[in-house]
């Protein structure tokens, strides 16, 4: 499975560019005005897992690796991209590239920063950019069926497809994001050549201003709380600038900037947590001498499949794998204990791997 990813998309002007520099200390361009990030500018952050040193001091391992996320800064979408306005041919093929996406919202006044459309309103913007998805989604579907319909003239086996596209079709054109429809695993797996935009999972990224700090609540994050629950996404209020400060201190003086304003962790965390859970992603371990290591897959991985992801040979080997709960693996202070105490099982290559599953796999 290569590296999943999320594209970070907004107005311009939303705290999009603050956030991803926070993010990755890429330094990407974070300018005042719209247009500051033209090419897609990539970063690969470590998802941080607590439960990894904890293992590693268990196993007195010389290194330590966490799973990844990885982030696409995508330039502002303005009104009308999906007619080619501003960049927006670009902008739409970078987020048919990317697995989910992240939008942020505009939730805090300022005089200081520009609003795109002269007003904050986090409904309005949010339908500003879902619209041109939808309206690229609506052509990209109409060509589709243009293709298909001519087949499917002398090809039954078609039908189910063009039933559903036209389905699409009208549903598209009633304004509705594709993810909102009701679709059977069937259909879903017919879909998958074709990369509807609407399709894909959102978080949305409320950036709130220091002064709804520490609850990060205002009237416009509860109307885009509202919203989110009506499509089935989440929202994550933050405070960009803030995120963009801490990532210049160090772990000591970020905690204890942290607790000065009554928070427990950075807002960054939280984003890459509920990025990697919106992926349906979880992370099985394994841990030595070398290493503790974190493994990312899908829920619902087979063992003979999760061994692939350290090695093909492995899953090709693939003999069983022992694994034992990362709480009795703490509980009895690592494997030796764990085995003793009748914790460690042995399962084969039909066994789904649970997120914190510390594994050892066997194999010829």
């Amino acid at each position: 499975m290569t590296k999943l990813s999320c594209g970070i998309v907004g107005l311009p002007n939303v705290g999009k560019s603050t956030l991803f520099n926070a993010l990755t200390k890429a330094g990407a361009v974070s300018s005042n005005y719209p247009f500051c990030t033209i090419d897609p500018n990539i970063g690969v952050v470590p998802v941080i897992d607590p439960r990894l040193q904890v293992l590693s001091d268990l196993s007195k391992s010389q290194s330590l690796i966490y799973a990844s996320m990885q982030f696409v800064d995508i330039a502002g979408l303005v009104k009308g991209a999906s007619r080619g306005e501003g960049l927006g041919n670009q902008f739409l093929a970078n987020i048919r590239e990317v697995d989910a996406i992240v939008h942020v919202v505009r939730c805090f006044e300022s005089s200081d920063v520009v609003h795109v459309e002269g007003e904050i309103d986090p409904i309005r913007d949010v339908q500003v950019i879902n619209l041109e998805l939808i309206l690229s989604d609506l052509t990209t579907c109409q060509n589709i069926l243009s293709k298909i319909e001519k087949q499917a003239k002398g090809n039954k086996e078609m039908r189910p497809l063009l039933e559903l596209l036209n389905r699409i079709s009208f549903h598209l054109n009633e304004e509705k994001p594709v993810r909102l429809m009701n679709l059977s695993d069937e259909e879903k797996s017919l879909l998958k050549p074709y990369p509807f935009l609407t399709q894909k999972k959102i978080l949305y990224v409320a950036n709130v201003s220091e002064a709804d700090l520490p609850d990060m609540d205002n009237a416009y994050v509860s109307k885009l709380r509202a919203y989110a629950k009506e499509e089935g996404n989440t929202i994550l209020p933050l405070v960009a600038k803030l995120e963009a400060e801490l990532i210049e201190l160090g772990d000591e003086e970020q905690k204890e900037f942290l607790e000065s304003l009554g928070l427990k962790e950075t807002g960054l965390n939280r984003l890459i947590q509920a990025s990697f859970e919106m992926l349906d992603l979880i992370t099985y371990l394994t841990t030595g001498e070398k290493e503790t290591r974190a493994w990312t897959i899908q829920r619902g991985t087979h063992a003979v499949e999760a061994a692939g992801k350290i090695h093909t040979d492995i899953q090709k080997g693939f003999v069983r794998a022992e694994v034992i709960s990362y709480v009795d693996m703490v509980e009895y202070g690592g494997r030796t204990g764990a085995r003793e105490a009748g914790k460690l099982r042995a399962e084969g290559k039909e066994y789904i791997v649970k997120d914190g599953d510390v594994i050892v796999f066997l194999h010829h």
